[in-house]
């Protein structure tokens, strides 16, 4: 059982199973089902139904939350998602349908921010939770390989923001912020969007500017403040006078270095299948 524990809590699962082929022994991490742990017998393994039921009791999620939760993801056989980049999208997306409006999400350098970010998009677009959407870089080609790779599936839906254009007919937007901002005031074509016009802004790279108050990017954040705003990095900035925590808040999920060796020490020998909307996550050794 120990190992299983270990196991759930890299992987987010809320109950944890062993058996030696007489009895199953069930550890729950909830709290919802009265005993921490509990010997069932074969033919009494709860259902995913059931497993479902008290995952949303510990998550707080109502039928309307629940409906947010389980838009599908992009299905995307050339791109699978790890079990990491599951784990951020899952909780970004329950924490926004409770309500959070600012999020941060530090996964190290390498391990799929900018897909993260679409799946993010994408549910919470075809929820119908989000309608119009900024994603926000500092260089010019995280802006336009986001758009040919993991964006393209957003189609004519998508636009990138050039030439001091404001055209407002799309959903998806992607932008430099230098595209956006300057100096003077009339290259601060993001004014020319009424500050409710986005209800999704993500920042990548969010070290980079948006922690520093008195930053380019800071200004755009606080003008589209009533949106629910999502910074990505890989090394939050925390210093006296700059601070990504401060604006966005503690981190709901790092996926750091450290947290890489772990798992792949760990889950060198095992096969997960993850099952959906169960709470459940079982392994084989192999």
């Amino acid at each position: 059982m120990q190992q299983a524990l270990m196991y759930a809590e890299m992987l987010d699962i809320p109950f944890a199973f062993s058996s030696n082929g007489d009895a199953f022994l069930l550890h729950d991490r909830t709290g919802t089902l009265g005993k921490v742990e509990e010997e069932i017998s074969l033919d009494k393994f709860p259902s995913p139904e059931f497993l479902w039921r008290k995952y949303c009791e510990w998550k707080g999620l109502d039928e309307d939350r629940q409906r947010i939760v389980t838009q599908d993801y992009f299905s995307d056989r050339q791109k699978s998602l790890r079990y990491y980049q599951r784990i951020a999208i899952n909780r970004t997306i329950e924490a926004i349908a409770k309500g959070q409006d600012r999020i941060l999400l530090v996964m190290a350098t390498g391990t799929g921010k900018t897909l993260t970010a679409f799946q993010i998009i994408w549910r919470l677009w075809k929820a119908g939770v989000k309608k119009r959407i900024l994603f926000l870089a500092d260089r010019n080609i995280l802006v336009d390989q986001t758009k040919i790779n993991d964006f393209k599936h957003f189609g004519k839906a998508m636009t990138k923001i050039k030439n001091r254009e404001a055209e407002k007919s799309y959903e998806i937007y992607l932008s430099l912020y230098q595209a956006v901002s300057g100096t003077e005031e009339e290259k601060n074509i993001y004014k020319q969007f009424f500050p409710d016009f986005f209800d999704l802004v993500i920042v990548d790279e969010c070290h980079r500017g948006s922690a520093a108050e008195d930053s380019a990017w800071r200004e755009i954040l606080e003008y589209f403040s009533s949106a629910t705003q999502i910074g990505l990095t890989a090394t939050p900035k925390e210093t006296k006078d700059v601070s990504n925590i401060h604006y966005f808040g503690e981190p709901i999920y790092t996926y750091s270095l450290i947290s890489i060796k772990k798992s792949t020490e760990s889950l060198s020998s095992a096969f997960i299948e993850l099952q959906p909307h169960s709470g459940c996550a079982f392994l084989y050794w192999v």
